[in-house]
């Protein structure tokens, strides 16, 4: 069977940062689909099925914020921001709603292919599991479906991101181990390299936010000081 091309909608209003990006991103072989503007990117992302989203935060009539939350509320497709160097608070706006992962502008075009890489291989990686396993976790009330990369909390289907899938799959797919940080980017986007520690946190947080009765208290995802997190084992403990 032939492997099918994957589409990447790219969302920038400068056609500068359009070229420098859609040149090596078609030279590894990904079909783009262009956009200058955060509107003109929503057409784009309705008339069509894509495999990862690119978007700048700073762009006219919508900006990437407001563009990357109606994706996030209508699909869980893997979006990559652009942000502004200076603006630290622009990686963790983004990542607060909905962003898989942030590249900081400047950046170099390595860095760049590596991101999209890592993102497109994990999420293929994932597809690939769904459709040759049969398998589901059961941990207490917390059922995770992994062909259907469905999640269930007390007979509720629970809606997360892609990454934020992914993330919980790693934890209570080894129910008891401690991941660290740096465990937790590299197996997730394929490296630690460029990222945030803080990037995980974010996610974790997300994740308590739709799983846990009392995050202050969680019951699923704990934390283990100074080290990092692990989750509860099917006994409680």
């Amino acid at each position: 069977m032939t492997e099918r091309t994957a589409r990447i909608l790219l969302v920038d209003d400068e056609q500068s940062i359009q070229e420098l990006l859609s040149f090596p991103l078609r030279q590894d072989g990904y079909e783009v689909v262009q956009a200058s503007d955060g509107r003109e990117g929503l057409e784009r992302f309705r008339e069509s099925t894509f495999d990862l989203v690119v978007l700048d935060v700073m762009m006219p009539r919508m900006d990437g914020f407001e563009l990357c939350q109606r994706l996030r509320a209508a699909s869980t497709v893997p979006i990559i921001m652009l942000t502004a160097k200076s603006e630290e608070v622009d990686k963790i706006v983004g990542l607060e709603i909905g962003a898989d992962d942030y590249i900081t502008k400047p950046f170099s075009v390595r860095e760049f292919r590596s991101r999209v890489k890592a993102l497109l291989r994990r999420s293929s990686l994932a597809a690939e599991v769904g459709e040759q396993e049969e398998d589901l976790i059961d941990n207490h009330e917390l059922q995770i479906d992994l062909p259907k990369r469905r999640v269930r909390l007390a007979g509720e289907q629970i809606e997360l991101t892609f990454v934020e899938f992914e993330i919980l799959l790693a934890l209570a797919g080894s129910p008891g181990r401690v991941f660290s940080r740096d465990q937790l980017l590299s197996q997730i986007w394929g490296n630690s390299d460029y990222r945030d520690p803080r990037t995980v946190d974010v996610h974790i947080r997300h994740l308590r936010e739709k799983l846990e009765a009392d995050t202050r208290e969680p019951n699923y995802i704990l934390t283990v000081r100074g080290v990092g997190y692990r989750f509860r084992e099917p006994d409680g403990s």
